[in-house]
């Protein structure tokens, strides 16, 4: 395969100079990278130290093991007065496999030590990698209070602080190891994946590949979403909210009426394809006295209203997609948690244009959702389909959304897609290949927000908080979805299918209880008809049963 001219470059430069990947000695001192300071522009070196390993004890205490001797890098980064950009890298001290990986992080950020884990599991890979807490201390993950009149940490919340940090952490590489990466990639779920989202369209020659996962790419109407099903139940207070046992048995409901019927078999306990299902929340309302398990009607309409997503009141026109049935029971995240809190989930967002006494049971969706797209979503949302410029340099995008995500609709990246093929002239099999050429999407059948759930949600995916790097599940590429991009972007092997593993209690030390594979969009698993429903060898990838629902496209207003 012939790589692009820039790649080319960077190789013969790499193997000219005897590049390290193999294990060589690197070209400096770790601790020598401060007095150098390596000429970053507009930031500064702030520490630099060598972690001999094993173990290492991050800042709040908590520790990682089984880790290679490393270089720890300390970065700040000031493009503005008001900007204050905290980046922290790790680099192998041996056998650097020759490559960068970027670390995306979570909610507002506001700490690195979300992407710590992340860290770990990469320099243990062999990888350059690096994290950042998007410029918003104090801000925490679920609260950006502290952002407040600070329009420039917007700016860098949004996708200014994931650049600066990709190109400091080059140039850093550069000094301590004497060449350039071979190859830099982009990991990150949640507000991970909107900045894999913004660096493809706004920075398209700082990554090569960018796995995205759940992302939250279309900011101000995910948001929107969120307070949408938060106002209804608030109407009256306490009588509309969820119980944990009612959303449970919410989501045992439609899995027994439509695990079939989704393209799934009869015991599965989620939903293949959720928009195959045509289950009636009605069905559980209460015919007597409630019994903490059946729904009010009031809960009922509550539902619905979630389901199908906020619309404008007055021009009755979509603004965001409803979330999936196999949405409801999380406990962190889910509707009986979301609903209960005293802010709508991540709602500092509004407080930003609308000020600190904004009231959030009063947002106009007709009026007030003009007003913050407005402000923010020229700087927060990303949703342009021009990805040419990364395209153009060999870049490769691959894509994965929990198909029961309380949090970011999956629909929406589903729609993302569809239009990433509606530009290239529409539904057509060279439009669908011009896409599936750089970008591929897998839906995670019964995955909640980047992880967990009932459905097999293991397969590689690089995101978490333990403190135990995850054992490999097999060097094949096909079980892992990082592994299967950097093989795509390196060798030209594009992923078909990618195998996703369900672990007992989700712990990858305990027995497996089920395979399946994650096929490219829009083809689902299906059952061969014969053989063992727990092995994924019994499977085909094939054309999806459940279709969108044309309601639940946006309106092109609120596609900005």
């Amino acid at each position: 395969m012939k790589l692009p001219l820039p790649r080319r470059h960077v190789a013969a430069t790499a193997a000219a100079l005897g590049l390290m990947a193999a294990g060589a000695a690197h070209a400096g001192t770790c601790e020598n990278l401060t007095v150098l300071n390596v000429g970053l522009s507009g930031g500064t070196i702030t520490g630099a130290v060598t972690v001999p390993g094993p173990n290492f004890t991050a800042a709040d205490g908590v520790t990682y093991t089984n880790l290679p001797s490393f270089c720890k890098v300390s970065v700040v980064m000031t493009p503005t007065s008001d900007s204050f950009i905290n980046v922290e890298l790790w680099m192998p001290v041996s056998n650097w496999n020759g490559k960068f990986q970027g670390v995306g992080n979570g909610g507002y950020a506001g700490t690195i030590q979300q992407g710590l884990f992340t860290l770990a599991t990469g320099v243990q890979q062999g990888f350059a990698v690096a994290t950042t807490d998007m410029g918003t201390a104090p801000s925490t993950a679920t609260n950006g209070d502290a952002l407040i009149g600070h329009p420039q940490k917007w700016i860098d919340w949004g996708s200014r602080a994931t650049h600066e940090m990709t190109v400091a952490s080059k140039q850093i590489i550069q000094s301590y190891y004497s060449v350039p990466p071979t190859y830099s990639y982009f990991t990150g779920c949640s507000t991970g994946g909107e900045q894999g989202h913004m660096s493809a369209q706004r920075y398209p020659a700082d990554y090569d590949g960018i796995l995205i996962g759940d992302a939250a790419n279309n900011r101000t109407h995910d948001h929107a979403a969120a307070l949408w099903g938060y106002q209804y139940a608030h109407k009256t207070p306490l009588a509309l909210y969820f119980s944990t046992d009612q959303t449970g048995a919410m989501a045992k409901a439609s899995a027994k009426a439509c695990a079939v019927k989704s393209g799934g078999v009869d015991g599965d306990g989620f939903l293949t394809d959720p928009r195959a299902c045509d289950w009636n929340p009605a069905s559980m309302q209460c015919t007597g006295a409630p019994d903490g398990i059946c729904l009010t009607a009031d809960q009922v309409a509550t539902a619905r209203a979630k389901y199908q997503g906020p619309r404008n009141p007055v021009t009755g026109r979509q603004i965001f997609p409803g979330l999936p049935y196999g949405s409801e029971p999380p406990s962190t995240g889910g509707w009986a948690n979301l609903d209960t809190q005293v802010e709508t989930p991540f709602g500092s967002l509004f407080k930003w244009v609308f000020g600190p006494t904004f009231t959030y049971l009063n947002f106009n969706f007709d009026t007030d959702m003009q007003t913050l797209d407005s402000v923010l979503a020229p700087i927060l949302n990303a949703n342009s389909t021009d990805l040419s410029a990364f395209k153009g340099r060999g870049g490769k995008i691959l894509a994965y959304h929990g198909w029961s995500d309380p949090l970011a609709s999956p629909q929406d990246g589903i729609n993302y897609y569809e239009r990433l093929v509606a530009a290239q002239g529409g539904s057509t099999t060279s439009a669908t290949k011009a896409v599936q050429d750089y970008y591929r999407l897998f839906m995670v059948p019964g995955m909640y927000h980047c992880s967990g759930g009932p459905g097999p949600n293991a397969f590689g995916q690089p995101y978490g908080t333990s403190t135990t790097i995850p054992r490999p599940l097999s060097p094949d590429a096909g079980h892992d979805v990082f592994r299967a991009l950097q093989q795509w972007v390196e060798k030209g092997v594009a992923p078909q299918r990618v195998v996703a593993t369900k672990y007992t209690n989700d712990d990858d030390t305990q027995p497996v209880l089920m395979t399946r594979p994650l096929c490219v969009y829009p083809n689902v698993a299906r059952y061969k008809g014969s053989g063992d429903t727990a092995n994924e060898a019994n499977f085909i990838c094939a054309p999806t049963v459940g279709k969108t629902d044309p309601a639940q496209v946006p309106a092109p207003e609120y596609i900005n």
